[in-house]
């Protein structure tokens, strides 16, 4: 009877170290590493971040960086001319306000996912601040190399 009452809580003991090992863990890691997530970013962090993803977009990952004077997401997706405009007009701009050769995501911001934003490269960019705190302020950088599919790169930031 002593060895059950001792057996069985080290078994659900060690059942729950190595579950708190799989996912979680990876998540942890990669949170440390500032790789990007292949994938959608979660509802609460698209509405927290004020931001979408365009439907039928490729390429989409996401890293979300928090520290005690700001939040940020970091969002890359593949789109079309005509939901690119869509996807800037749901965040409360346009493309008219996307300037040629502006890259408005600064060197230090790209290097915590591995973006590189090189010279000979056709760029757009703009900063779309949404009024005041603590709405997120868009930082939003668009690859135009090939027309009919622009790389978007976008860091949405929010302090509190």
């Amino acid at each position: 009877m002593v060895f059950l009452l001792i057996a069985i809580p080290a078994g659900y003991l060690y059942i729950s170290a190595l579950q708190s090992r799989g996912p979680a863990g990876e998540k942890e890691e990669q949170a440390t590493d500032g790789q990007l997530e292949e994938g959608w970013p979660s509802r609460l962090q698209r509405r927290i971040y004020g931001m979408s993803v365009p439907y039928y977009a490729t390429g989409v990952a996401h890293y979300e960086d928090n520290s005690w004077k700001s939040s940020s997401l970091y969002l890359q997706f593949t789109t079309t001319p005509a939901k690119f405009d869509k996807w800037l007009k749901s965040v409360g701009t346009n493309a008219s306000a996307l300037k040629d050769g502006e890259i408005t995501i600064d060197a230090d911001e790209a290097a915590v996912v591995g973006w590189k934003f090189g010279s000979g490269h056709h760029w757009k960019g703009t900063v779309h601040k949404q009024g005041d705190r603590p709405r997120p302020e868009l930082e939003i950088t668009a690859n135009m190399d090939d027309p009919k599919h622009p790389k978007v790169y976008v860091v949405s930031t929010t302090t509190p």
